[in-house]
């Protein structure tokens, strides 16, 4: 007996196709539940980013009506993120004294995100003599809804979005 008829007995060890292709279609059906759920989570986490920012947006405005009885844009507060890969557009109301909408001035009452402007929505950014809105929006998994997050000088919405871009 050769050495080459033990590898080609009858009887040998191993997976057959049909085993295969019931493991790789288990492995796909469980994937098509999984992935799905996977990116939900992932965009969900994502606006923490905008309610994190929103926070601290509220702290800055609060600090700046404190010293000067009126609210201010993102340069007279003195607030800026940390880093550049935002995925958020930021936007917040005219320059105090007057106050009025944004004049969506990058550096001044706009904070551009890393994808580009996103539209401010139905709530827009505005300071008055007596409060603030402040606004938040990105587009998370590039479909046609808009994320968007606003918070004002009662520290509302941090709950709920204006509009809600995670699916699901």
């Amino acid at each position: 007996m050769s050495r080459f008829s033990r590898l080609a007995r009858p009887h040998s060890a191993g997976f057959t196709l049909i085993e295969l292709m019931i493991v790789v279609a288990i492995i796909g059906i469980l994937a098509a539940i999984a992935i799905p759920n996977f990116l939900r989570y992932q965009a969900q986490a994502r606006q923490s980013e905008a309610k994190t920012n929103l926070s601290g947006i509220f702290v800055a405005e609060t600090t700046y009506y404190g010293e000067q009885s009126s609210f201010g844009t993102f340069n007279q507060v003195g607030f800026t993120l940390v880093g550049s890969a935002n995925r958020y557009t930021y936007r917040s109301g005219g320059a105090a004294p007057a106050g009025g909408a944004s004049s969506n001035t990058a550096g001044q009452d706009l904070i551009p995100g890393a994808g580009g402007l996103n539209p401010e929505g139905t709530v827009t950014a505005f300071n008055s003599q007596v409060g603030f809105t402040a606004t938040a929006a990105a587009n998370l998994d590039n479909d046609p809804t808009v994320d968007q997050w606003h918070i004002n000088d009662l520290k509302q919405n941090l709950v709920m979005p204006d509009s809600n871009d995670v699916s699901g």
